[in-house]
């Protein structure tokens, strides 16, 4: 059954890729809300063209209030399905574009185009692997959905509204990191230090000697902490903010597990002037799955299968739906090497790549919907 799916892909390959094209020729960067698009126009184009897409594969179809986007497969309860998230939203082009960034120009086998990678071709795959599932009529535990998101780039008010009103999976993968899968991500904190005008003194001298001086590891600030499975802490997204009368310096800190938000928190305060206020714009704990838990060791096991190549899990600096929806991992589409590609000026995928996505997230699917996670 196995070969014979990964022989079905094969076949299908050149109808998955023109799919995909379709979809990424939709500019779907974020813009000004209407009545029933709530991230704007071309990002409702996109998902409404999605789904249209998805029907016409035979697949059952949901637009959950012009938020997510879901096509489903088998039967079973709602309530223990195997959820694939990724998103059609993308960051703004930019400029240095070799091809029209919403041409999906192919050359040598290279497709470029802003959302090929990030994340319309991989969660694509991943609605093209459930295609060959279905055609070739394989019987599946569990039922599988594959999610389309459309704010993941501007703030995951799609996730938060999906998950207001639908169960979460009870396991599953986004397809929007790299390979192999990633069993645990960082945490991830924005804070804004703020003053009043009266204070800049004290406001300047904070900001030049604990933030801009510091290094990337945030040392100034004694946060340079070194874990072994995370790496070190980061320290980004430095930059004066908007305030309304008022100063006002923003930073992001990527932090490892052994570290809590509310430790980060008191240790910044311990270096705060009284006349300086901090605040927590936005917090993301850390994520962590066991590497050998059943999600984990399906999909290591898939990968090597199907590349050769090792499959031991690993982390990630990134941030991905996995911060927010509970029971999924980041899994793909980026081989090893592959770095950046996505949010950069010609962002593209190789035709091979999006193939060999595809036999992975299908056989993968397989045996995740059909295995036991008690084993």
């Amino acid at each position: 059954m196995e070969e014979k799916l990964l022989h079905k892909i094969d076949e299908i390959s050149d109808r998955m890729i023109e799919g995909i094209k379709k979809i990424v020729r939709i500019d779907s960067v974020q813009s000004t809300a209407k009545t029933d698009m709530p991230f704007g126009e071309g990002v409702n184009n996109a998902l409404e063209e999605t789904l249209k897409l998805a029907q016409e594969l035979g697949f059952e179809i949901e637009n959950v209030d012009h938020k997510m986007g879901i096509a489903k497969y088998g039967e079973g309860d709602d309530s223990d399905y195997i959820g694939i998230i990724g998103h059609l939203d993308v960051v703004p082009v930019g400029d240095g574009w070799l091809y029209p960034p919403f041409s999906a120009h192919e050359e040598n086998g290279r497709i470029y185009a802003r959302g090929i990678l990030d994340n319309k071709g991989p969660i694509l795959s991943c609605l093209y692997a459930l295609y060959a599932i279905k055609e070739l009529k394989i019987h599946l535990k569990r039922p599988v959905w594959i999610l389309f998101g459309t704010n993941e780039e501007t703030g995951f008010e799609d996730l938060t509204h999906y998950l207001s009103v639908k169960k979460p999976p009870v396991m599953g993968w986004t397809p929007d990191c790299k390979y192999p899968v990633v069993y645990a991500e960082r945490g991830r904190c924005c804070y804004r230090v703020s003053s009043s005008y009266e204070h800049q003194k004290e406001f300047n001298a904070f900001v030049n000697e604990y933030l801009l001086s510091s290094n990337e590891h945030a040392d100034r600030l004694g946060l340079d902490i070194h874990d072994e499975e995370f790496g070190q802490m980061q320290l980004r997204g430095r930059c004066l903010a908007d305030c309304e009368d008022a100063l006002a310096f923003e930073f992001v800190l990527s932090y490892p597990a052994v570290i809590t938000n509310a430790e980060i928190e008191e240790q910044i305060r311990s270096k705060l002037p009284s006349h300086l206020q901090l605040t927590c714009i936005q917090n993301y704990d850390p994520v962590r799955f066991e590497k050998d838990c059943f999600l984990c060791r399906t999909l290591q096991d898939t990968y090597e299968k199907i590349t050769g190549m090792d499959g031991t899990p690993v982390t990630t600096t990134g941030g991905t739906y996995a911060k927010l929806m509970p029971n999924i991992v980041p899994f793909g589409p980026s081989f090893p090497g592959q770095k950046g590609i996505g949010h950069l000026p010609n962002e593209w995928m190789d035709r091979k790549d999006i193939i060999q996505n595809a036999k992975i997230y299908a056989l993968s699917i397989v045996r995740v919907a059909n295995g036991d996670e008690n084993e």
